[in-house]
């Protein structure tokens, strides 16, 4: 029996530097709100892969799209630097 062994070396050499940046973790926690309304509005859509769509699905999609709109929105403003909506002057 052979054995396998890799001929080449790794791809991707293991450093310190694969780790995030506090750049980058600040630049996640900022699209936070984003990433959970978009996966909420993913969940009432999954569900109408199972059964046919009810008057509260409808309700409870447009809710988590507005939710989505909203999220996008704010990121958006603080992204330019505005101020949002419900700040203080």
């Amino acid at each position: 029996m052979k054995s396998i062994a890799a001929l080449q070396n790794r791809v991707t050499p293991w450093s310190d530097g694969l780790e995030p940046t506090d750049a980058e973790l600040t630049a996640v926690e900022a699209e936070m709100p984003v990433i959970l309304a978009e996966v909420e509005l993913l969940d009432a859509l999954i569900v109408l892969l199972y059964r046919p769509a009810s008057e509260f699905d409808g309700r409870r999609i447009r809710r988590a799209h507005n939710r989505v709109l909203t999220a996008r929105r704010d990121a958006a403003n603080r992204a330019a630097g505005t101020q949002v909506s419900g700040d203080a002057a």
